[in-house]
């Protein structure tokens, strides 16, 4: 029969197995948003992994997603992007439930 510590271990574990499958999704989501956001700005081809990089970067500024919005919300209206503020958040929690699927195929 397992002991108290036993359980408290295996929540443990679980916590932390949880919160790092979280942070793989917000990546994977961080990665699709900036690979889309590129497309929108005609980054050019050579540049796009860079600006993916500044992306994923950019969301260990705060907790939460507003450092990402923030940033991509930004670079877009720099190089004037056809995309509203509605879209772009609709598209990050598209893509965040997208990275989701993909995250727990693999």
């Amino acid at each position: 029969m397992p002991t108290f510590d036993d359980r408290e271990k295996g929540f443990e574990n679980k916590f932390a197995h949880d919160k790092e499958l979280e942070f793989k999704v917000e990546v994977r989501r961080n990665k699709m948003l900036g690979e889309w956001a590129a497309g929108l700005m005609g980054i050019a081809a050579k540049d796009v992994a860079a600006y993916v990089a500044s992306v994923v970067e950019s969301d260990f500024k705060e907790p939460g997603d507003e450092d990402v919005f923030v940033k991509v919300w930004a670079d877009l209206k720099a190089k004037k992007a056809k995309v509203t503020e509605a879209e772009l958040r609709k598209k990050m929690t598209d893509l965040l439930t997208a990275a989701r699927t993909q995250v727990m195929k693999e």
